[in-house]
């Protein structure tokens, strides 16, 4: 059996009882960094045997793995925080697990997306989740057809790149003739110590950001640019 196996997304106790038991029973868990995963499975008490597994070398380790798993170990898989495939390394051996006909069962659990998207005051009763933009080629285009979605859309980003993303975003709006405000909500660190919600028009969340010393942590970005 393969275990998708969703970890905390900040404090640690934001883990089922199922899971502890499913990390404490398999023979194996594959880590995306295992020094991340050390930390949870000690606070835990759980000694089951840890291997790196990650987008540097998933392509390389995914047939040995499967093999493994057809040869009747149970795996489970797990990424530093949330869930595993979401913007996360795990699809590789999902759909190659899916293929061999491996048995195979996902756990609920912890992701960035949902708790961000409930606690925006944005609707969400239809979103769209488009994860984290193209770095350079396509960036804009992707942009382009989120603004033009009838939903409010999510994004992850990283600390350093909030402020141009949000200020991208803006520009395209009023490239596009667009003339609604558009509002947004950054909510970075979720479930932890300095955990912070910063909402309102997307010009007042980017003075919110630019008026801090620094901006740290994990990053979801929620636009609505209907509003």
């Amino acid at each position: 059996m393969l275990y998708l196996v969703p970890t905390p997304i900040g404090n640690l106790e934001d883990i089922t009882l199922r899971a502890i038991r499913v990390l404490r029973e398999v023979d194996l868990i594959l880590a995306e960094d295992t020094r991340v995963t050390k930390r949870l499975l000690s606070k835990y008490d759980i000694n089951t045997a840890l291997s790196a597994f990650h987008s540097h070398n998933e392509h390389k380790r995914v047939d040995k793995i499967v093999e493994e798993l057809s040869g009747g170990k149970n795996i489970a898989l797990v990424s530093d925080a949330g869930s595993p495939g979401i913007s996360d390394p795990g699809f590789l051996l999902t759909r190659a697990a899916v293929a061999a006909g491996v048995e195979m069962t996902s756990l609920p659990g912890p992701t960035a997306l949902i708790p961000a998207i409930v606690m925006s005051g944005i609707p969400c009763d239809r979103f769209h989740f488009e994860g984290f933009l193209p770095q350079k080629k396509g960036k804009l285009t992707r942009i382009k057809y989120l603004l033009g979605l009838d939903n409010p859309f999510i994004l992850y980003e990283s600390p350093h790149r909030v402020i141009k993303t949000l200020m991208r975003i803006r520009e395209v709006h009023t490239d596009l003739g667009h003339d609604t405000d558009i509002r947004a909500c950054v909510v970075r660190e979720i479930s932890k110590i300095h955990e912070e919600c910063i909402r309102g028009s997307i010009d007042e969340v980017i003075l919110a950001l630019e008026a801090k010393p620094s901006v740290k942590g994990e990053i979801v970005i929620v636009v609505d640019s209907k509003s």
